[in-house]
């Protein structure tokens, strides 16, 4: 790959850190208001329903990490070091569609030049697949500190520290990408001699 093509992917990276990095408060506090309205109108069902199954990924999960939790329905419970309960509910708004969107928008400025079907396969599949497992890290990274830290501590680390946190799993992602998957393409005499 080009290092001008390189350029553009991460300068497009670094574009959609600084807004969403502006732009966060104002939309930690929207989405908030969406899920309220969301939930009185009834149009989360649909994406509730992937939550149960979630919430046993992220109990085993913390179970690996050592902090005993337990998962009903779309309610997550983790006990601190005190046997203190603390009481999660994951709404549909928690499971990732953020991350699936700015990894949507990544992929159109990773994948503009002509790649292979199969290189371009590939990266769709590494990246969705790494997209809701980071979900799953950081939903469970939300439970961790709320078992351990508090329940504030976990409130902020939900609201900003999950942006900043995909952000840098897409400069990872794609530095990989780059280096590992995406074709190179065969250099022009030109560019050979230059």
């Amino acid at each position: 790959m080009k290092t001008s093509e390189r350029d553009n992917i991460n300068l497009t990276l670094i574009a959609l850190t600084c807004a969403m990095l502006m732009l966060l408060p104002l939309v930690t506090t929207f989405d908030d208001l969406l899920t309220a309205w969301a939930m009185q109108l009834g149009a989360n069902n649909p994406l509730q329903a992937i939550v149960p199954a979630e919430s046993r990924m992220v109990v085993s999960l913390l179970g690996l990490a050592g902090i005993h939790a337990a998962a009903s329905g779309s309610h997550l419970v983790v006990w601190d070091g005190s046997g203190t309960m603390h009481t999660l509910f994951i709404s549909w708004n928690c499971i990732g569609w953020q991350s699936l969107i700015l990894f949507g928008v990544s992929l159109v400025s990773g994948l503009r030049r002509a790649q292979s079907l199969e290189s371009r396969v590939q990266v769709i599949c590494i990246g969705l697949a790494g997209t809701m497992l980071l979900n799953l890290v950081r939903v469970s990274a939300v439970a961790a500190i709320a078992a351990t830290v508090g329940v504030t501590p976990a409130i902020l680390f939900h609201d900003y520290g999950g942006t900043i946190l995909f952000v840098g799993f897409l400069f990872a992602f794609w530095a990989f990408a780059q280096r590992w998957i995406l074709d190179s393409p065969a250099s022009s005499p030109q560019e050979m001699t230059a």
